[in-house]
């Protein structure tokens, strides 16, 4: 945690220094490009089955062209607690309705979401009715990888059905190809550190089971054909372009 916010000053305080040395009002700039993002998105198609509400928070990092064509890699990781698989431990309940640990006592288990996806981007920055050239509607499409799954906590306690590799046959795991699109507006200031991009974004999955077996429908055969695996929410990026440094200039009398 140390490292991640000695990180994240570090940048501010690049963010500042970089920016100050630039004003982006006249012309078009060709800079790297990293961002921090962070995304609130909703399920549908065969993810909806599995997981609801999704959160995102990740990282860019690229390159922004004179031309303003933009192109990077993206990478977010997925978090959530709206798990819609049911009945996922109903095999495991005492007559009482608990689930016990390896001492007998009641059992606290957590189901959450979790996963990751990356993905290559390019995008474009229209700057038409902006208030500079290297801000306005900016798009972007990609391809990249998508993993997601149900994690299990169990916590301090030991159930011992639940742990190590028996994990695996609950997460429901799926990998496959991703494919990303975005809208939204690009807004680099005239001066100052106050860069952002915020707007809509929409994710296909095309993924496969990664289990042979589902522990709690032990009977029933686990599907390998393709699932189509739907997000689209909401994202927000703190931009920070690296600019050159300008050379200092000296005037002789």
């Amino acid at each position: 945690m140390k490292s991640i916010l000695s990180t994240v000053a570090f940048l501010i305080s690049f963010s500042f220094d970089s920016c100050a040395q630039r004003n982006v009002k006249d012309s078009i700039i060709g800079t790297p490009w990293i961002s921090i993002e962070y995304g609130l998105n909703w399920t549908g198609g065969d993810l909806a089955e599995k997981h609801g509400l999704i959160n995102q928070i990740g990282l860019f990092t690229g390159y922004k062209t004179n031309k303003n064509w933009t192109f990077g890699l993206e990478g977010n990781f997925m978090f959530g607690n709206d798990i819609r698989v049911t009945g996922l431990f109903d095999h495991l309940l005492d007559s009482k309705g608990n689930i016990t640990d390896i001492n007998g006592d009641i059992a606290k288990v957590r189901v959450l979401s979790r996963g990751f996806h990356v993905n290559f981007l390019v995008g474009k920055i229209f700057s038409a009715f902006s208030h500079n050239k290297n801000s306005g509607l900016y798009v972007n499409a990609g391809i990249g990888f998508l993993a997601h799954k149900i994690r299990v906590e169990t916590q301090d306690q030991v159930i011992p059905s639940l742990e190590l590799d028996y994990r695996k046959g609950y997460d429901r795991l799926s990998t496959g190809l991703n494919t990303h699109q975005f809208i939204g507006y690009s807004f680099m200031a005239n001066q100052g550190a106050l860069n952002f991009y915020a707007g809509f974004y929409f994710q296909q999955g095309y993924t496969y089971n990664q289990r042979d077996v589902f522990f709690d429908k032990p009977d029933t055969e686990v599907s390998k054909e393709m699932m189509i695996d739907l997000q689209s929410g909401f994202k927000v990026a703190w931009l920070i372009p690296i600019y050159k440094r300008v050379p200092k200039e000296y005037y002789f009398n």
